[in-house]
């Protein structure tokens, strides 16, 4: 399947104005038909992943374009322009190396998961700019069901009343607990409300925050 035209009118629109970016500031002096490989490096880098599949895995693109773009040093003006705008990384130190990488302190990558019909699965990863996390956290995720984003805390000390993503007999939902005498808890949902003993669920993670 072809991709639409206007992908190719936006692609070449990024690719030129790198390029009056590079004679504004360089003269004109820079190769763009070479780097890729430094360029894909730092792309990593600046999400904070560890490997390119998880490159791949957060651009949506397979394994084989990513190789290609490596192996043959292309350099890749739409992933940067992208990675410029998801994290805060300046437009030089992506495509030159110049300067230093001020991404690593605004942004936070984190593992994101699909859930639907009582499957949880990871589908790869989703960058936040660390100013929308206003509280302090250890291990956090990123759920999505539907069109409702969770981010939830893993590593929670106490169990504390709230929303929790839980697994019921292997079914993986999103339900609002609450601590009730005993060791129990209160499960509610839109639907029905059930106690039970807090060794009969699994707890994944604390909701923090929900975009809807």
């Amino acid at each position: 399947m072809k991709a639409p035209k206007e992908h190719f009118e936006f692609n070449f629109k990024i690719a030129f104005g790198i390029c009056q970016w590079n004679l504004d500031c360089f003269g004109g002096l820079l190769d763009f038909n070479s780097g890729g490989k430094k360029v894909i490096e730092r792309l990593v880098e600046a999400y904070g992943f560890t490997t390119r599949q998880a490159l791949c895995d957060h651009l949506g693109v397979s394994k084989s374009t990513m190789a290609t773009r490596y192996m043959r040093d292309i350099f890749p003006a739409d992933w940067v322009i992208q990675c410029a705008i998801e994290t805060g990384s300046s437009l030089e130190w992506l495509s030159f190396g110049v300067g230093k990488n001020t991404a690593s302190s605004k942004t936070l990558t984190l593992n994101k998961y699909k859930l639907e019909n009582g499957i949880f699965q990871e589908v790869g990863s989703v960058t936040f700019d660390t100013s929308l996390l206003s509280f302090s956290f250890d291990s956090l995720i990123y759920v999505f069901e539907g069109d409702i984003g969770y981010i939830l805390e893993k590593k929670v000390k106490n169990i504390l009343d709230g929303q929790w993503l839980l697994d019921i007999d292997g079914q993986v939902s999103i339900r609002k607990i609450r601590r009730i005498p005993g060791n129990n808890l209160r499960v509610e949902s839109d639907d029905f409300v059930f106690d039970c003993n807090i060794n009969d669920i699994t707890l994944i993670g604390l909701v923090v925050k929900t975009f809807k």
